[in-house]
């Protein structure tokens, strides 16, 4: 099937969205004449019309939601090309070499993503301004020439080649999940709003002593549950229905970014996007929020420029990444077919001889990277994260967090030593629980798979013993934070690691043998009992030696930045 059919099979799909609804109308309206007819009069009538009502809501808003509202797109920072004109430059001769018109705008978001949007109008017939969205991640993460493919191969899906009218396919595919998705966000916002209107009613019986009231949302928003699952049937058709020539289209704006970049840099785009997607997402979890515990943010521009020194200090795990593409299950409905095959189907083009193309940082074609990624911070951030203090670096940051997050962990040990004493758990009183032969019976509190709970002796002592050791050593580190005999070393490779205060003869406590040695089979405490006694650090000239912090009570240590425990990019 050639495209200008495949385009035409996509509209008329589309157009089908709206006949759709028209049916589901007319079938409303046949029911309320139909039984009219038959003789049913006064209230009984009047509820059947509101009923009615009802359910042609969702339906007429159906139409309106299938439109692309106004607005709508990712937050960013547009750039003219007075503030980008080397940006600017190699977008419209990408777009040139492809063929297509370049957009009119171009808009720096913080998703490892780019896409170019058109508002088109007419179902997708009639074009409209088009935006390029470029993620900054790609910018910080790739090279120039494979940026250059990402970009060739986004406008390749609106070629005038191999893809003409293949945008009709994008949009509809596009509209018709926004519309069942909206369907879906309705109902549960209907339901939310029913359930806390119930549960409001429920605490204002309890207040009068009264039992308390069953909070169940009922049929709230069921109409909109109803017409997701409508369309949601209508929209699998579509899909299913346009899911080769979706398919079809991404393979061939693939062929054109090859064409237009050259293969092997396309290759390599491909062959780098997973990782860095994933690399990306640790970023977030792992730094960008590290300090939100302590209500701190990065420095400016570092909630968005540190992921380019992560990536600069993980160049050897990403390297791992991209030589094994990611197994991935692609759904039967996604019009992306998976990468491997993607590759597969690139590294099966001609040599063309182009390897040594534009190997510099994609970062070289922003005019101030710095700078940019400081502005595009202030756009992204919102609420009240924006107006959070500053620290003044990434290292004030980690000790800052780690601080908090030390005083406030509930690990199993503790929950298990608070209801086994009755009282607060501080390593105090698991020393005392330790040295009184009771370490294996607080150990059957801890939550225990039924093997292990089954287990006896040794080998009970052997499940049990991992979790102890973690619990054991959250209590220590947060005593000796509380002491401000612990410090922690900031790491763009490797997880943050902690440093305890040398003792007065310059050693260091081993924390890791006195754990061990307090959960072996024979508990030994004297090592750990140690921990507890203040060390008298000596005061620089002119001061006065401050006196000891009393010892708190201890939560569980987290893994710090880079923990490997944690790291999808180890």
């Amino acid at each position: 099937m050639g495209a200008t059919l495949r385009a035409l099979r996509a509209l008329v799909l589309l157009a089908g969205f709206y006949v759709f609804g028209l049916l589901l109308l007319a079938a409303i309206v046949g029911a309320d004449v139909s039984i009219a007819l038959m003789g049913l009069r006064g209230p009984a009538l009047l509820k059947l019309y509101v009923l009615s009502v009802v359910l042609a809501l969702p339906i007429v808003q159906g139409f309106l939601m299938l439109r692309t509202p106004e607005g709508e797109e990712p937050s960013g920072l547009e750039v003219s090309e007075a503030d980008e004109p080397e940006l600017w430059r190699t977008v419209r001769e990408l777009a040139a070499a492809v063929e297509t018109r370049a957009p009119s705008r171009i808009v720096l978001t913080g998703d490892v993503n780019a896409a170019v949007s058109e508002r088109s109008r007419f179902l997708g017939l009639l074009p409209g301004p088009r935006a390029l969205y470029l993620g900054v991640p790609l910018v910080q993460g790739l090279s120039e020439a494979q940026l250059r493919s990402v970009l060739a191969h986004e406008f390749g899906h609106y070629s005038h080649a191999d893809t003409r009218l293949a945008g009709i396919t994008v949009r509809g595919r596009a509209q018709v999940l926004r519309t069942v998705s909206r369907f879906e966000e309705r109902a549960e916002k209907k339901a939310s709003h029913e359930r806390a209107r119930l549960q409001e009613k429920s605490d204002r019986a309890v207040a009068k002593g009264k039992k308390p009231k069953e909070v169940d949302p009922g049929t709230a928003g069921v109409s909109y549950r109803v017409m997701a699952k409508v369309y949601g049937l209508y929209a699998r058709f579509y899909f299913w229905a346009t899911l080769a020539g979706a398919r079809r289209q991404e393979f061939a704006a693939d062929a054109a970014a090859a064409r237009i970049t050259g293969r092997d840099a396309t290759v390599s785009a491909l062959r780098e996007i997973p990782g860095l997607s994933a690399a990306h997402d640790f970023y977030l979890d792992t730094y960008a929020t590290l300090g939100l515990p302590a209500d701190l943010l990065p420095p400016r521009g570092e909630v968005l420029g540190g992921f380019g020194r992560m990536l600069a200090a993980r160049e050897l795990e990403l390297a791992s990444m991209r030589a094994e593409l990611p197994d991935e299950t692609v759904s039967r409905y996604d019009s992306h077919p998976s990468m491997r095959e993607r590759v597969r189907r690139v590294e099966a083009l001609a040599p063309d001889d182009r390897t040594d193309e534009r190997k510099g940082a994609a970062s070289a074609l922003l005019a101030d990277p710095d700078g940019t990624l400081a502005a595009l911070e202030d756009v992204v951030l919102v609420g009240k994260v924006r107006s959070l203090p500053r620290a003044t670096g990434w290292q004030e940051l980690l000790e800052a967090s780690m601080e908090v997050r030390l005083r406030s962990v509930d690990s199993p040990v503790h929950r298990a030593l608070a209801a086994y004493t009755e009282e607060p758990p501080t390593l105090t009183a698991l020393l005392k629980v330790i040295e009184g032969g009771r370490l294996w019976k607080l150990a059957r509190r801890l939550p225990l798979s039924e093997q292990a709970s089954a287990a006896e002796g040794r080998v009970f002592r052997e499940f049990a013993r991992p979790a102890l050791l973690g619990g054991v050593k959250a209590m220590v580190l947060t005593e000796l934070s509380a002491d401000s005999r612990l410090t922690w070393e900031f790491s763009w490779s490797e997880s943050a690691a902690p440093h305890i205060v040398p003792l007065p003869d310059g050693t260091r406590p081993d924390v890791e043998a006195a754990v061990a040695a307090a959960v072996a089979d024979i508990p030994e405490t004297t090592a750990l009992r140690a921990l507890l006694t203040p060390v008298a650090v000596a005061p620089l000239p002119g001061e006065t030696a401050a006196p000891a912090a009393p010892a708190p009570e201890a939560p569980d240590a987290l893994d710090a930045p880079g923990s490997p425990d944690s790291d999808p990019v180890a």
